[in-house]
């Protein structure tokens, strides 16, 4: 009879899917700035431009409800240095908020590149352009305050993690807060997360081995434990390389985990270095009620259905898919400045030895990602 029960309960929660709420959110990986790129976005009179970056792009990120980047630079102000001390104009970050994003991610090995300043100085920054940001806190009262973050939209609440490895051997200085990766803080935070009911928590973590295309058995250990500690979905970067996506079934529930998303925009131009990819997640709300509590009287008893709908997820996934993005540099485009070129755009005003550049960097990772991937495809355009 219960069981018949929590089915029948299922079914009419599962209502017309265009009666419900839905949200999209958009991630991407590194948004780096090496010395290249700084030099090619100095303008004569000595201010710099980012205007092309994003161009090709800016649309599909600004349709996403929600968009996420990893920014692995400081904004730690002059002189201005690309690898392997990161510190980058602030027009960059302008330029980033101008392309759609929405969100920030800084817990990476280069956030201290620039010490206590440069990681103050980049959350100042954000600030002032009223970016929302995860993963580095100049003391504890803010990340207490901040952390998890807690992003609201369209009647959704999303729970953003965000976690690194380290910190190139660089320590941060007191009272500085870098988010490292570490299983008893990572747990307490999911339970402070989970104690505000979000309809999601997603974990960005940076971790990973470097130009390598497939997960190391600790990515996979973390991703599992993530999961089974309540983890909705896993968005990981650091490798420079893309690497595979699952899409994980448990009971009613589906987990979009993504290994690493690759580089979204640097001067990286190593065999699948030079591009990344856009991983779009449309969730929609699972349309739950308020607990359910026992009806008892002196005839009659129903029994509670309050661990059965404490464990229904608060959201689903609707879909979600993959945009592969390539980086077009001055060197083989012979213009300016870099372009940010996805696999829908038409690549017919770059020179020939651009084009093949960006025909093996597609054809590489779409044989990578039709070997490896589960449940999870290329974005049709």
């Amino acid at each position: 009879m219960m069981k018949a029960l929590i089915t029948l309960i299922s079914l009419l929660y599962s209502v017309t899917l265009s009666s419900q709420e839905r949200i999209t959110l958009l991630f991407v990986g590194d948004l780096m700035q090496h010395q290249a790129q700084i030099d090619a976005a100095r303008t004569s009179g000595g201010k710099y431009d980012y205007s092309s970056y994003f161009s090709l792009v800016k649309k599909e990120i600004s349709r996403a409800d929600i968009a996420i980047g990893n920014l692995e630079v400081t904004l730690g102000g002059k002189p201005y240095r690309g690898y392997p001390t990161f510190s980058a104009p602030d027009e960059y970050l302008q330029a980033i908020k101008d392309a759609g994003f929405d969100v920030l991610l800084t817990a990476n090995n280069h956030c201290l590149d620039r010490g206590k300043k440069g990681l103050e100085r980049t959350i100042a920054q954000m600030d002032s352009l009223s970016i929302p940001h995860a993963g580095t806190y100049r003391n504890s009262m803010e990340r207490r305050q901040h952390y998890p973050l807690f992003i609201r939209k369209k009647g959704f609440c999303i729970a953003i993690l965000n976690y690194t490895y380290g910190t190139n051997g660089i320590k941060a200085s007191a009272p500085n807060i870098v988010n490292y990766i570490n299983k008893e803080t990572i747990l307490k935070d999911i339970h402070s997360a989970q104690a505000v009911r979000p309809d999601a928590i997603i974990a960005c973590m940076h971790w990973g081995e470097e130009y390598q295309s497939l997960p190391n058995h600790a990515q996979r250990e973390l991703a599992d434990w993530l999961l089974e500690q309540g983890v909705t979905h896993i968005i990981g970067s650091h490798p420079h390389v893309i690497q595979p996506m699952e899409l994980r079934k448990d009971g009613n529930q589906q987990h979009a985990v993504v290994y690493s998303l690759g580089n979204f925009i640097s001067n990286m131009s190593a065999a699948n270095t030079d591009g990344g990819l856009i991983f779009t997640l449309e969730l929609e709300k699972y349309p739950l009620p308020n607990p359910i509590h026992p009806l008892q009287n002196n005839l009659s008893y129903s029994p509670s259905l309050k661990p059965f709908v404490s464990s229904f997820p608060f959201s689903r996934v609707i879909r979600c898919g993959y945009t592969l993005v390539w980086t077009a540099r001055p060197t083989l485009t012979g213009e300016k400045n870099y372009i940010l070129y996805p696999s829908y755009s038409s690549a017919d005003n770059l020179p020939e030895s651009a084009r093949n550049r960006l025909n093996i960097f597609i054809k590489n990772s779409r044989n990578l990602l039709l070997q490896h991937n589960t449940g999870i495809y290329e974005n049709n355009k």
